[in-house]
């Protein structure tokens, strides 16, 4: 449930198609995503889970994989 929810912010933010996004996707060497990106991407998250993920959190984010398991464990 929260990976096809992820899927699905990260298909819009960064228009790719939800099917090419795995839990393996780098999120900035596959989607592209730069700082900036990835600030709007949290945000998104955060108000779609209703999770905070702080600043020094952000660095250990690379994948997918690795969000959806910050928000499981966060929620």
């Amino acid at each position: 449930m929260v990976l096809e929810k992820v899927k699905k912010i990260l298909s819009e933010q960064f228009d790719v198609e939800e099917e090419k996004i795995t839990a393996d996707t780098s999120i900035i060497n596959d989607l592209g995503a730069d700082s900036l990106d990835v600030v709007d991407l949290l945000m998104s998250i955060e108000d779609e889970f209703e999770v905070e993920v702080p600043d020094d959190e952000i660095e250990n984010i690379k994948t997918v994989e690795d969000l959806v398991k910050y928000i499981e464990n966060n929620q």
